[in-house]
């Protein structure tokens, strides 16, 4: 089971340095993981329309006639509404949003990890290192690994087969 603790431990050692055991720890790597790791975790995620943490909601109207966004949504891909800090205005008595939601660690594909371990490596660097070779090395290894983490992740499903659709019903 992948754990925040895990994740920090990664990076930590793309680092050089000693993995951690508790976040609460008094080390410097547990204490800029306590403070990192959901920022860094919600930013990635928000990044992309990752396939793994895109989610569809149907929202009612709450008693002050608005749509609340869920409290797990990071960022909203599709709405029929405008949206307005937590809550989403329409015309409509019922919505149906998309959106990309915040994720367990231990439901993160292989792919995601592997990102999300070196953003972390990143975001660590500087504080436990102060090595602008080393920073430079883990920037072009995220950019790499982002890039890798897009393309497997919108390629993991295949795309739905068309079904009664006139044009091809004709030709067959």
């Amino acid at each position: 089971m992948l754990t925040k603790i895990d994740l920090c431990s990664m990076a930590l050692l793309k680092l050089g340095e000693k993995p951690i055991q508790s976040l609460s720890e008094d080390t410097p790597g547990a204490r800029l993981g306590r403070t990192l790791i959901d920022f860094v975790l919600d930013t990635l995620l928000a990044m992309h329309p990752w396939r793994f943490a895109c989610r569809t909601y149907d929202l009612v109207r709450d008693e002050n006639s608005n749509f609340n966004i869920p409290s797990d949504v990071l960022r909203i891909i599709k709405t029929n509404g405008k949206v307005i800090g937590n809550t989403i205005e329409s015309q409509y008595d019922k919505i149906t949003i998309t959106a990309v939601v915040r994720v367990d660690p231990n439901d993160f594909p292989s792919y995601f990890t592997a990102l999300a371990a070196t953003k972390l490596a990143v975001e660590f660097c500087m504080p436990l290192l102060s090595d602008t070779t080393v920073f430079r090395t883990l920037v072009a290894l995220y950019e790499t690994e982002l890039q890798t983490a897009k393309f497997i992740d919108s390629t993991t499903s295949v795309a739905p087969e068309i079904e009664h659709f006139s044009l091809i019903d004709s030709r067959f």
